[in-house]
Formats: structure tokens, C-alpha cells, sequence
């Protein structure tokens, strides 16, 4: 349970270390994130901080979400994420979250929705090796092989790798080292990719 931020992924690009060496980054258009609404563990049996963020226009607000943001007196935001906390006592509704929060060298996570890839079959969602090329093989190319049991249990294991829908599921990457903070165009740079395509939200959440 730790403090993070909202953001949007904006790309990969080449940064030069203080040895000169190249460094692949990610860069992050992070905050601010005005808090919207505290949780508090004798109202809602757990401590979490609601972010807001991105810009909305009105006309695409709901009335119930209107009438949410009016009641706490926060502008209406895009995407509402919660960030389990130890406590509470440290915020308060209104007050903005930015990028200050980390620190260069900091080791974060993140956490996003991978790129959809439809449907896949198992060589391409699993990395199955396929069957032979030769020797028989008809249209069994790229197929899973024998799939089945005995006549006991007679059915098909739950969980067994097959073809299906691929990506688009929420993934977080771990241990993510913090290159650079833009406190003036509210950026972060981190070493390494991070799931989710460009201009997709992400969380960026401090290790815990």
C-alpha cells in the first residue's frame, strides 16, 4: 500500500546518462492529480486516496458524476483511481498530487492495460514451438496438439494454454528505476517500457 499518481504514456525515446551512455525511457505526463474523495477505514473499512485526472468537457460529464464533483468542489476529471494507503491523515480533498512526490533514482511501479492483440493462437500468445513442418503434417502447422485426458477425468483441465483473446488485460511492472522528474511540464522518465500503448492512462505508484 503506497502513494502514486496518475498519468498518461506518451512515448519511448534516448536519453544520456552523466557517463554519456544511452538510456531507453519512457515518458510519462504525470498530475496534477487533485484528490477527490478519501477513504477512511470506519466509513469505508479501508484507507485509499481517489485521484483525478485528465480534462473533460462538460457537456460529457454525467449528471450523477456532476453532481459527485460538485459535492467534494473538485473540476470534473476524466479517470478516477484509488491508492491504498497506510493513512490518511497526511491528505485532504482538493489538494493536488504531482510529480514532486517522486524522486530521481526512485523505484516505482506501474501499472497500465497492455495493447490488445485479439485473437492469437497458442505459438503467438504462449510461444508454442508448433509441429512439424513435414512428414505428414497437413494443416496441424501451428496447432496446440492433443489437448484431452483418459477416459479419467474425461474432460479438458481448466487453465490449459489454448488460443484466445490476447493483451488488453491490466499488467504492472515492478521495480522501475525513476530517470529524471519535469516538475514544470509535470514529466517522469522511466527506465525501461511500461505497459499500455501511447496516450493510455497509467498508475505510477511508489514501490512498496
Amino acid at each position: 500500500m503506497s502513494m502514486g499518481i496518475l498519468g498518461r504514456k506518451v512515448g519511448m525515446t534516448q536519453v544520456f546518462d552523466e557517463d554519456g551512455k544511452a538510456v531507453s525511457v519512457t515518458v510519462i505526463e504525470a498530475g496534477p492529480c487533485p484528490i477527490v474523495e478519501i477513504r477512511t477505514p470506519e466509513k469505508n473499512s479501508y484507507s485509499a486516496v481517489q485521484l483525478g485526472y485528465g480534462e473533460v468537457k462538460p457537456v460529457n460529464v454525467t449528471k450523477p458524476k456532476k453532481g459527485y464533483f460538485e459535492k467534494q468542489n473538485v473540476a470534473p476529471r476524466r479517470w478516477l483511481r484509488e491508492f491504498r494507503v497506510e493513512s490518511t491523515t497526511d491528505y485532504q480533498v482538493g489538494q493536488e498530487i504531482t510529480v514532486s512526490l517522486f524522486q530521481n533514482g526512485e523505484i516505482v511501479d506501474v501499472i497500465g492495460v497492455s495493447k490488445g492483440k485479439g485473437t492469437a493462437g497458442v505459438m503467438k500468445r504462449y510461444g508454442f514451438g508448433g509441429g512439424p513442418a513435414s512428414h505428414g503434417a497437413s494443416v496441424t502447422h501451428r496447432h496446440g496438439g492433443s489437448i484431452g485426458n483418459s477416459s479419467f477425468p474425461g474432460h479438458v483441465m481448466k487453465g490449459r494454454k489454448m488460443a484466445g483473446h490476447m493483451g488488453n488485460e491490466r499488467v504492472t511492472t515492478k521495480n522501475l528505476t525513476v530517470f529524471a522528474i519535469d516538475e514544470e511540464n509535470n514529466l517522469i522518465l522511466i527506465k525501461g517500457s511500461v505497459p499500455g500503448a501511447r496516450d493510455s492512462l497509467v498508475m505510477v505508484r511508489k514501490t512498496a
